[in-house]
């Protein structure tokens, strides 16, 4: 009975060793289930969030009805689009948030920016300790899951 004890401590210890590895940022669907639109507060939505580096926003919307636009706070603000922004068109764009740090989006297709598309963000050099649970399950949750499965088929024999 010990050795199974100690197996099952063995394979868990290992597993646990590894979980930093499968780390994957959170995907974030910029306006959930309504996307990238007209007519959505945004600044909401983003409130509701924590976005860390290695997240992704993605931002999906009828091509040519809508586009992504990155700039300064300043353009931002403006909504002034510079000659040297990234600009999305794709429908259905993924920006990865490669750093900590401010960043600004905005639709400049006609007057929708001025009309409210449009999104700022603050990313995280890391997960915030005020919600380590639900980022460590997000992060982490079908991990837990394979080594809970390992102990179990260990213990079974």
């Amino acid at each position: 009975m010990a050795s199974k004890q100690m197996l099952v401590a063995v394979v868990a210890a290992a597993a646990l060793a590894f979980l930093p590895g499968l780390a994957v940022g959170t995907e974030h669907m910029v306006g959930d289930d309504k996307g990238w639109t007209l007519n959505f507060n945004y600044t909401a939505w983003a409130d509701t969030k924590q976005f860390v580096v290695g997240d992704t926003l993605v931002f999906k919307y009828n091509s040519g009805a809508h586009n992504v636009v990155e700039v300064g706070g300043p353009d931002f603000l403006s909504c002034t689009q510079p000659a040297n922004a990234v600009v999305w068109a794709t429908g259905e764009d993924r920006v990865t948030l490669d750093k900590a740090g401010r960043k600004w989006f905005f639709c400049a297709v006609g007057q929708h920016c001025k009309n409210g598309m449009k999104l700022k963000i603050t990313i995280l050099e890391s997960a915030a300790p005020s919600n380590p649970a639900g980022k460590l399950q997000a992060r982490f949750g079908e991990a837990a899951v394979v080594v809970t499965a390992l102990a179990a088929a260990v213990l079974m024999f």
